[in-house]
């Protein structure tokens, strides 16, 4: 099952835990998106970066979506690795596991957000 969506981020908490001269910027955030289109949903999900003197950064997390994928009411937990470069985020991703009509869904996708967010998802 292919499925497209847009999101907005209705929250954002970054925090710094680590950061000195000459070092990366290591962060931690907590964000909530709302998505739309092939997922009627909502996310919470946490992200650590780094952030480098030139302005990009790199990122890994888990966000757990719950809400309607594809008119399938469920949820799914979502592993992001991805960058920060010229203004835009991109991230892989991966299904790490799903609830409801989406039990035992396996699948691949990815992110963007330049500031206008997008996801796409191929589930099997």
């Amino acid at each position: 099952m292919g499925l497209t969506a847009r999101f907005e981020i209705s929250s954002w908490d970054e925090q710094p835990f680590d950061e000195g001269e000459g070092l990366a910027k290591l962060t931690r955030a907590v964000v909530e998106k709302t998505y739309s289109g092939d997922l009627d949903a909502t996310s919470v999900t946490q992200w650590v970066m780094a952030y480098q003197p030139d302005e990009t950064a790199a990122f890994v997390g888990i966000e757990r979506i719950r809400g309607s994928f594809g008119g399938k009411p469920g949820s799914l937990v979502l592993q992001h690795v991805g960058t920060y470069a010229d203004g835009a985020a991109t991230a892989d991703l991966t299904v790490l596991s799903g609830t409801g009509d989406l039990a035992g869904a396996t699948g691949r996708g990815d992110f963007r957000a330049d500031p206008a967010g997008s996801i796409t998802l191929d589930l099997a």
